[in-house]
């Protein structure tokens, strides 16, 4: 396993050792050990959730207020996605940034993305499906969500014939609306 820095520090590919042969292959998922080695923590995941998305769907962007906030490590099992990870703590110097990082079922690469970053992803290949652990449980009184398409993010999505979306992410706040429960009293 071999860990990678992107463009926002906290956030990192995980690339896991994978072992093949003739009869198709073998790496670990998540290894405890392996993983605070490497990272100098260890998560401890409460929930696993999936997701299968067709061509085109585009999922968040989500995250949960304290003290629900979740850190998530992200992987596609099937497909491909573009992954997207936003930085939403406020007094970050990369706050309102994001990473966006091609996962796949052919890389194995996964994303850990912690506490204080919105999540987001689009569907690359005809269908993906997509899992991540989570730190803390899922409370929809907690959740957050935040425009796709907000133009102070800018995220660059892929070029797509059709976007699939729920109508809530559709309609989600713009950025400094979504974060207005962290910034009030706070200077930029």
């Amino acid at each position: 396993m071999r860990v990678f820095d992107t463009e926002i520090p906290d956030v990192k590919i995980i690339e896991p050792t994978v072992y093949a042969d003739k009869r198709g292959y073998f790496f670990e998922v998540y290894n405890a050990q392996k993983f605070e080695k490497l990272m100098s923590f260890c998560p401890s995941f409460c929930q696993s959730n999936e997701s299968f998305s067709k061509k085109g769907t585009i999922r968040g962007l989500h995250l949960q207020k304290e003290p629900y906030a979740q850190s998530k490590l992200v992987r596609v099992i099937s497909g491909t996605v573009l992954d997207v990870a936003v930085d939403c703590r406020v007094g970050s110097n990369s706050f309102g940034q994001y990473v966006a990082v091609e996962l796949s079922s052919k890389n194995n690469h996964q994303l850990w993305i912690p506490k204080g970053f919105a999540h987001g992803f689009q569907v690359l290949s005809e269908t993906c499906i997509l899992n991540y652990q989570v730190e803390s449980p899922y409370n929809s009184e907690a959740e957050v969500s935040i425009n796709v398409f907000d133009t102070f993010i800018n995220i660059k999505w892929r070029p797509s014939d059709g976007i699939i979306m729920k109508e809530s992410d559709r309609n989600a706040s713009q950025f400094f609306d979504a974060m207005s429960y962290q910034l009030s009293g706070s200077q930029l």
